[in-house]
């Protein structure tokens, strides 16, 4: 699953080899080639949001490379709260699409600019909260695949795309990828412009990846980040790892546990040192605080949409909005006067320590059954209260199985120092954890 460490262009590793041979077949035909297998198979899972005539927009998607590119012909989904020209966005509500209309997110602008074809749009949860999509887990289609970036890491898990784009507010790129069994990336919060996203909480909210492997991590994140050209030199040897101590793993499940204890000894047996550390006196606080302060911005991002569609919101986004409207900006200023503490303290705690990567199980356990939930932020709530930059690696599950997810977070703004470790963890870890998946051979019975 893990692609080695080296330059240059990254191999997207697809169930069917579709996209192999971008360079030379042409990226019309790539895309075509994915369109198809969209058109044909994504009935099986809704990962993508339906489009009338996929194959007849594809013409109008295309932006020649103004360079070489290792993306170009890649086709790629975006989730539907980001606006692309040629597609409505919905942001998996009930919305007219003229609500929600607006000009093309820059993000977006900068992956065709290299190259990239967009293909679809990828179903989301009602406005990125909780109310769940249809899509349903590749590797387990009883199973959720997480959310609220659900359709982005079904469409990767099932090899319909190489590369997905999500978004994050709390938990919803480290989670799903766990639970779709593919690499996640999330960014340190600013790091890839969010014009043109459909908002959660502004302050929170952060653009992320999803792939198959880890160079085209790097490589799309890299023309997202800015980081194309430029020369940083890569850490040395094996990063210090920080295991977070007191409350915050006693919301994992014994299952979830038991695995994380699997991928501790395999990375001490690696070489690796690993050091315990809180990562606050009070992880309720923690809760209470981040809850007040995304749900207020939720409420402020909302309130002329509520005016006009109060009756169109499905049930949980609806109470998750007037939760926020009753929250007052006292509470809120004192929420984020608590965040900035918090960040100052964390970074205070790695600096000290010597901790260069957190390790943390991506998700509370296994993705649960149905559709009802996409599951428990809560192992990524920390981080992404303090805009960390995030990999989910899959990892073993020593039950055999689904496997479970491995997340590493570092310090702010060390998001290519990130990448660089999480190959070499990667690398202590079981590299052929799962089978590609054929979507055609998904039995829908």
């Amino acid at each position: 699953m893990y692609s080695t460490e080296s330059e240059g262009v990254p191999a997207f590793v697809q169930p069917a080899s579709l996209f192999e041979n971008a360079r030379e077949s042409g990226s019309v035909r790539t895309a075509a080639a994915a369109i198809k297998l969209i058109n044909e198979h994504d009935r099986l899972i809704h990962a993508f949001v339906p489009e009338a005539d996929r194959s007849e927009k594809l013409k109008n998607f295309m932006e020649p490379a103004q360079e070489p590119s290792a993306l170009l012909g890649a086709p790629v989904g975006v989730k539907d709260i980001i606006r692309v020209d040629g597609f409505e966005t919905r942001a998996g509500s009930g919305f007219p699409p003229e609500a929600l209309a607006g000009p093309q997110a820059s993000l977006v602008g900068r992956l065709q600019k290299a190259g990239a074809i967009v293909v679809g749009k990828t179903v989301t949860a009602e406005f990125a909260i909780s109310e769940p999509g249809p899509t349903l887990n590749p590797r387990d289609r009883t199973r959720t695949p997480g959310g609220s970036s659900s359709g982005s890491a079904a469409a990767v898990a099932a090899g319909m795309v190489p590369i997905a784009v999500g978004t994050q507010t709390v938990g919803s790129i480290i989670r799903p990828a766990a639970f779709c069994g593919v690499v996640g990336f999330r960014p340190t919060w600013g790091a890839i412009p969010t014009d043109g996203v459909i908002p959660n909480a502004p302050s929170l909210d952060t653009v992320g990846l999803f792939a198959s492997d880890l160079d085209s991590i790097q490589v799309t994140a890299g023309i997202l980040c800015g980081w194309t050209g430029e020369s940083r030199p890569a850490p040395a040897g094996l990063p210090v790892l920080g295991i977070p101590t007191s409350d915050y793993l006693r919301s994992t499940s014994p299952p979830g546990l038991r695995a994380f204890e699997h991928h501790m000894n395999l990375l001490r047996d690696a070489g690796y040192e690993i050091r315990e550390r809180s990562l606050t006196p009070d992880i309720a606080a923690l809760h209470r605080n981040l809850a007040i302060f995304q749900r207020y911005e939720l409420a402020q991002v909302h309130a002329s949409w509520w005016m006009k569609y109060s009756a169109l919101y499905r049930p949980r986004t609806a109470a998750a909005i007037q939760d926020g409207q009753r929250i007052t900006s006292d509470q809120y200023r004192a929420a984020t006067s608590w965040r900035a503490t918090f960040r100052d303290r964390l970074a205070d705690t790695m600096s000290a320590t010597g901790i260069d990567i957190w390790v943390t199980p991506s998700a509370a356990g296994l993705p649960p059954l149905g559709l009802s939930s996409t599951g428990d932020a809560v192992m990524s709530a920390p981080f992404s209260f303090a805009g960390l930059p995030a990999v989910s690696l899959p990892a073993p599950n020593p039950q055999g199985g689904m496997c479970f997810g491995l997340q590493c977070v570092a310090a702010a703004h060390q998001d290519r120092e990130l990448l660089t470790y999480a190959r070499r963890i990667a690398a202590a870890l079981d590299p052929d954890i799962l089978p590609s998946i054929d979507i055609q051979s998904i039995d829908i019975r």
